[in-house]
């Protein structure tokens, strides 16, 4: 590809990127407004997320196989497609006040960006070959970023009682807008490209990823990190305003800080693993998620757990991103390598809302955090399982030729 190809491809990958966090963090800082017009309970509101988990794992599960074989444009394409349509089931469920119809609306969400995030993390992580710098950071520092504005935006419409089905309606619209600008930059056959082995059979490289001990810990922090992160996604509004008296419109100034927390870490790690290792990163990520978290379960004080928040979402910023890039080129067979460790951490997100709504409904918000707490410790303790290359690494090793065996 031209050097002209490669920006255009980039400059798409980020848009799609800063798409999905528009559209989630629009529901996210609706969570509460929606609760109160479902009339459900905290645990009910846990069923009604599982759609999401649910919507998720599936498009995970399918995503590998179809980008093998479709290549990553079309899965893209596809689970934007699901994307935008959700957001507008999403909010006539809630005008008709029917819990059923937005777990549908969520689940078609989870579906849309479980297969079309694997796509788009094989499409980075192969510009990433092509550039020898790091871009996966940047393409979900893209995420948090529209996180930020989608989540300023919710919480204007929230303190201006807009209701919460004509903002996503609007927000369908913004989206759809730039999917169809975007899908352009994509090439076609990436994934196909990379899944393919020499035996022209795709389906023997799953067993053998599987027996990877090092991806098995790759997906471990994954697992810990999108679970830190899918539990600030799914809860944090309502844990500021049921945990610690906000009322809502705080509650999604709470979240804009966690969202903006975590844009400033993912676009500020290519700086840090351009001079540290990748394990070094992931374990001061850990530890600062697991300091914020702390004190936003422990401390009794609201100013003291929102400021929290900002060390929580600086902590979840950078380890999916950096797990991702390390399974990428851990070895052969890179599309089911980022698909493995991302299905294994999208088990986060299929267990984390209904648990942590279960938990909260006996016990409280709160407490219900420390599991997500103990996850992201021992997260510290799996780090070194990301390797130690960074940008300057990984160009080394281009320049020198290498191949195959790579080392931690």
């Amino acid at each position: 590809m031209t050097d002209r190809a490669v920006r255009r491809r980039r400059r798409a990958l980020y848009l799609f990127f800063f798409l999905n966090g528009i559209a989630m963090s629009s529901w996210i800082t609706r969570t509460p407004d929606v609760r109160d017009r479902l009339g459900v309970s905290t645990g009910e509101m846990g069923l009604v997320l599982f759609g999401l988990s649910v919507g998720s794992m599936a498009g995970i599960l399918c995503s590998g196989r179809f980008v093998s074989r479709f290549g990553t444009r079309p899965v893209t394409a596809l689970g934007t497609l699901f994307v935008v349509v959700s957001v507008v089931v999403v909010g006539g469920g809630t005008a008709l006040a029917s819990a059923p119809l937005v777990a549908a609306g969520l689940c078609l969400f989870g579906l849309g960006v479980g297969a079309g995030e694997v796509a788009i993390n094989v499409d980075g992580a192969d510009v990433e070959r092509i550039t020898g710098r790091p871009v996966l950071p940047t393409l979900h520092g893209c995420f948090s970023l529209g996180t930020v504005i989608g989540g300023l935006a919710g919480m204007a419409a929230t303190a201006a009682a807009f209701p919460a089905q004509w903002h996503l309606l609007a927000v369908a619209v913004v989206t759809a807008a730039m999917f169809g600008y975007a899908i352009g930059g994509v090439p076609a056959g990436i994934g196909v490209r990379a899944a393919a082995p020499a035996s022209g059979s795709v389906r023997p490289a799953g067993p053998r990823v599987w027996k990877d001990r090092r991806l098995l810990m790759i997906g471990a922090i994954v697992l810990a990190m999108a679970l830190a992160e899918g539990a600030a996604n799914d809860w944090l509004p309502l844990l500021m305003v049921d945990g610690h008296g906000l009322d809502a419109a705080l509650g999604s100034l709470v979240f804009v800080g966690f969202a903006a927390a975590m844009t400033l870490g993912r676009f500020g790690g290519s700086f840090f693993l351009s001079r540290y290792s990748r394990a070094a990163v992931v374990r001061a990520s850990a530890v600062s998620g697991a300091v914020g978290l702390c004190l936003v379960i422990f401390s009794d004080n609201a100013v003291v757990a929102a400021a929290a928040v900002l060390f929580w979402g600086l902590g979840a910023s950078l380890g999916f991103p950096v797990a991702l890039s390390a399974a990428g080129d851990s070895g052969p067979d890179e599309t089911a390598r980022v698909g493995l460790v991302a299905t294994i951490g999208y088990v986060a997100f299929l267990v984390g809302p209904p648990t942590l709504g279960f938990l909260g409904d006996h016990y409280g918000l709160r407490p219900a955090m420390v599991v997500v707490l103990a996850f992201v410790a021992a997260a510290v303790f799996v780090a070194p399982a990301a390797g130690t290359r960074g940008s300057r690494h990984r160009e080394a090793e281009a320049e020198a030729g290498a191949s195959g065996g790579l080392t931690v």
